[in-house]
């Protein structure tokens, strides 16, 4: 991608001339020098009847890599596990269990807490490695960039609770991602526990468990007394097995960044776990943008190693950089090559960060209908109440038709949060808020990944919409334009006028006249207009960002601390109609 036209004729053996006449013919004025987008590249060379396929900055890390099929006389490897579920429902009681009772020693061998991983050995001598990681958002923000080092997923859900959004959510990111996964009916040794209500809640989600006639395992335990987690391990080993998990420990090792930091003492210090080949001290190592050779090696006790087999996560020091985490890394012979591919990747990477690749928007679909390449259209849901996530997710599932197939992959209650955004992210779905708004760290990741996030205060405009951009016929219609933010800060009473609102402009500025809506942790809880805006005593028209003032809204006296009053207005944009 971004080839100047020059490359592009002597990729194609044909004269600059051509390929410049050839662009004139379609409406592009272009120069020798100049570059092209993906888009141009492809209608040029399907001019003089070339197929393009394109490169990213990271393709040439698997290169020379030989493909896992055909590692068939390898020996088996560990797997590689992750323990998700809801807040409280016992993954680090599960974790801490197994860390402290089934202790590594060195006959034995056992257990062995590794940088951000546990590997524990079985009552039949089997590894399994557990990964330590902050949930199911980092688990979907490893699949954006393209690493798949889960094997296997187990999912704890509390017996005593029922299966709570989060748990939902972090399902659906595992079904996302493609990897298998597990049930953990975690504190069985509770009265309360009610595992069969769990059991009916998830086949109504289409998860049948094997007591059932399903697919899926499920094992009962109690991370509290240990109860079945053995059990449970021998499982999760079962399911590896269906995976026939090989890795070749003799060629030249490769894997995954789980995280780097910059140490005062030590330099740059890259965790990575090794998924092929054996890497060893003095080995040099490339990873996205940066590369260096290995200077040292560390495991759990902070105790220098020379070699990390296949499954093995250790501490690397002599990288140049941090590489992000989800970076793939691999060993290759010579330094200077690794020096040419880090630098060629910067020029790419510099390059992509002005000409991003866009993540599908409602516009982009009727494009794409027009011109026969859409197909199926994904959305992340949220509403303020389940009754409008059920009506919602009912009327679009409707609109599935035989040219485009909708695809609900996640609905919940409750604002937009940072993992609803990186799951639209990851899947390219389109996200569609009713009666709900994005948490400050969810808008900056909006902005960052440009996702096309659509808010709705009335189901019938937010289903006509859809319908309109499915048909591709998005005709002229009203955009909303928020245009400040007033933070309530303290409460006073005023006589003659009730409730008077002490609030800070937070974002932009707010005029009497605009329409305004109250949200109380992400959830639009009253519309309406604003009745007084006091600068001091004075009544005034406009607040702008920074300044302090007196807000009494008509007809709503229920404010409280906290409050956030987003004022907004409509405009009328013309969008469009592709031509087919």
């Amino acid at each position: 991608e971004f080839s100047s036209v020059s490359d592009l004729a002597s990729l194609m053996n044909v004269s600059v001339n051509e390929v410049i006449s050839t662009c004139m013919g379609l409406g592009l004025l272009v120069s020798i020098n100049q570059r092209l987008d993906a888009e141009a590249i492809t209608v040029i060379a399907d001019e003089f009847g070339y197929e393009v396929s394109f490169t990213s900055a990271e393709s040439e890390l698997e290169v020379d890599e030989v493909p896992e099929t055909e590692d068939t006389d390898a020996p088996a490897r560990a797997p590689i596990v992750t323990i998700m579920g809801h807040v409280d429902h016992g993954k680090t009681s599960l974790l801490d269990f197994i860390r402290h009772t089934k202790v590594s020693d060195a006959e034995a061998g056992g257990i062995t807490q590794h940088i951000g991983a546990y590997e524990v050995e079985t009552q039949g001598g089997q590894r399994i490695v557990f990964l330590d990681t902050p949930g199911h958002a980092a688990f979907t923000a490893m699949r954006a960039r393209g690493a798949r080092l889960t094997d296997i997923a187990v999912i704890v859900i509390a017996a005593d609770d029922e299966v709570r959004p989060q748990t939902e959510e972090a399902i659906n990111h595992v079904k996302v991602a493609g990897v298998p996964f597990l049930i953990a009916l975690n504190k069985m040794d509770k009265e309360t526990a009610q595992p069969d209500k769990i059991r009916e809640r998830l086949a109504k989600m289409n998860i049948t468990v094997e007591e059932w006639g399903g697919k899926y395992q499920c094992q009962e335990i109690s991370a509290k007394k240990g109860t079945g987690v053995d059990e449970l391990l021998e499982k999760v080993l079962l399911e590896a097995e269906l995976l026939d998990l090989k890795a070749n420990p003799s060629c030249e090792a490769s894997g995954t960044v789980l995280e780097a930091s910059l140490d005062k003492g030590r330099g740059y210090v890259s965790t990575v776990i090794v998924e092929r080949g054996t890497l060893k001290v003095s080995d040099i190592m490339l990873s996205g943008t940066f590369y260096g050779r290995v200077k040292a090696m560390f495991n759990h006790q902070m105790k220098r190693v020379k070699t990390a087999l296949p499954a093995t996560p250790v501490q690397v020091l002599g990288l140049n950089g941090a590489p992000p985490a989800g970076d793939r890394f691999k060993v290759v012979a010579v330094e200077r090559e690794a020096r040419e591919i880090a630098t060629k990747r910067n020029q790419m990477l510099r390059e992509q960060s002005f000409r991003t690749r866009k993540h599908i928007t409602l516009d982009e679909i009727g494009r794409r209908l027009a011109m026969g390449s859409f197909k199926e259209m994904n959305i992340v849901l949220k509403a303020d109440v389940v009754g409008s996530v059920e009506a919602i997710s009912d009327a679009l599932q409707k609109l599935s038709g035989e040219e485009v197939q909708l695809n609900i992959i996640h609905k919940s209650v409750g604002q937009i949060s940072e993992s609803d955004v990186l799951l639209a992210s990851a899947s390219d779905a389109i996200v569609i808020g009713f009666q709900v708004r994005p948490s400050e760290s969810a808008k900056r990741l909006i902005e960052k990944e440009e996702i096309d996030v659509r808010l709705h205060s009335i189901i019938f405009d937010l289903i006509n919409e859809i319908k309109d951009a499915i048909e591709g016929m998005l005709a002229p219609t009203v955009e909303e334009h928020i245009r400040g933010n007033l933070l309530v800060k303290q409460l006073f009473k005023v006589s003659g006028v009730g409730k008077v609102a002490g609030c800070e402009v937070s974002e932009g500025q707010v005029a009497r006249a605009h329409p305004i809506r109250v949200i109380r942790d992400g959830i639009v809880i009253h519309q309406g207009s604003i009745h007084q805006l006091k600068r001091f005593k004075e009544d005034v028209q406009e607040v702008k960002q920074g300044h302090e003032c007196g807000v009494a809204l008509k007809d709503f006296n229920q404010l409280q601390e906290g409050d956030v009053i987003e004022a907004f207005e409509k405009r009328e944009i013309k969008r469009k109609v592709p031509q087919s």
